[in-house]
């Protein structure tokens, strides 16, 4: 036997002896290995699973987009071990950005990780199918300009209110880019639309497998939707949990979701691992409690205002990745989100006692960070 093969035997053997001693403690202990379901292959392209965290819009003080920290956040991103990332995506960076922001935020990404393996989704949507095509088709120059590994993610568009409006915005984006386009089923901020059925969804990817078949399943009924779409691959090929990544744990292990998309990238390297045990069957049975010190880091939102930023942006500060707490901010309209005629820019403000208590909690993802 090659020394090689060998090692690997032996290692092999070494995780199988410890997997049966855990199981026979559990058994003694009356406890039981949570069951996971099957993940077939889904075909198509294999780079488009596992997590993609939406990257952060960093801004300067002034509130002007800072290119310069969004590529070094997108570095970050890869070195801490995520195969993808996307942006823009988040209500934030689809709604207050212009479009000619979004365009020179995609050229910075592009440029950084050019001949990276990581794959970059660039959000290609906004208030009508125009912006989207001219976010995708700024996206095929990119792919040509730079060696970057290229993909697309579009929610429906703001002025969508059919499903026939949605077959027809997506048919459209078809026509525009020759790459994968990752589906997301819920809406933004203004959408005020369906989410598009599951039988659209299917249509397409029949249509075109090349193109179709990618979704971040974030509607209303997510977890029936899921079970159905996981259960018709290879037609769908992915199939990503969404909804801030609170059910990924849940979603992956019994209704066979493969990768998340949320805005994460402050615990990057935290989410990659998440992922490995789960893509290894989690022999030393590490998932629980790597998934719980995520969530103990997501749980930041209940004791700092903003669910995807807040305090979370004191995190990427405090990882160098960000050089300030600033955002810019929905207007508000009867009690409603609106988008300002004029950017609304803001600092975050945070308390010691807020400062004390995300910094205890960052301290015990120590054996999780890689950068």
């Amino acid at each position: 036997m090659k020394r090689r093969s060998f090692l690997k035997a032996v290692s092999v053997s070494a995780v199988a002896a410890h997997a049966a001693g855990c199981a026979s403690a559990e058994k003694r202990a009356g406890l039981k290995r949570v069951p996971v379901v099957s993940k077939p292959d889904g075909g198509g392209d294999p780079r488009i699973r596992g997590p993609f965290p939406i990257l952060s819009t960093p801004f300067e003080e002034s509130g002007a987009v800072d290119f310069k920290t969004l590529a070094g956040e997108a570095r970050f991103v890869e070195k801490c071990g995520c195969k993808g990332m996307i942006w823009p995506q988040s209500g934030d960076s689809c709604d207050l950005l212009s479009v000619d922001e979004k365009l020179a935020g995609m050229e910075a990404i592009a440029r950084e990780l050019e001949n990276s393996e990581a794959v970059v989704a660039f959000g290609c949507q906004g208030r009508g199918f125009e912006d989207a095509r001219a976010c995708a088709e700024f996206v095929e120059k990119l792919a040509s300009k730079y060696k970057i590994r290229a993909a697309v993610i579009s929610r429906p568009p703001d002025d969508g209110k059919t499903e026939a409006d949605l077959e027809k915005y997506y048919l459209g984006l078809e026509k525009t880019v020759s790459r994968p386009i990752i589906i997301q089923t819920g809406g933004g901020v203004m959408y005020r639309g369906p989410a598009p059925s599951v039988d659209l969804l299917l249509k397409l990817a029949r249509r075109n497998p090349e193109v179709f078949g990618y979704i971040k399943e974030e509607s209303g009924d997510s977890n029936s939707r899921m079970a159905r779409e996981v259960a018709e691959k290879p037609v769908i090929h992915t199939v990503f949990s969404a909804w801030g990544s609170y059910q990924w744990l849940y979603q992956s292990r019994r209704l066979g979701s493969e990768g998340v998309i949320t805005e994460r990238p402050a615990y990057a390297d935290l989410l990659a691992k998440i992922w490995e045990l789960m893509e290894n069957g989690d022999p030393r049975g590490e998932l629980d409690a790597a998934f719980a010190k995520y969530l103990l880091m997501l749980n930041i939102s209940q004791f700092v205002a903003g669910d995807l930023r807040g305090g979370h942006l004191y995190v990427l500060r405090k990882r160098g990745v960000f050089k300030n707490l600033v955002s810019r901010e929905y207007g508000r309209k009867d009690g409603k989100p609106v988008i300002p005629d004029a950017p609304i820019v803001r600092g975050l403000k945070l308390s010691q006692a807020q400062v004390d208590e995300i910094e205890t909690r960052f301290a015990s993802l120590a054996p999780y960070l890689r950068v």
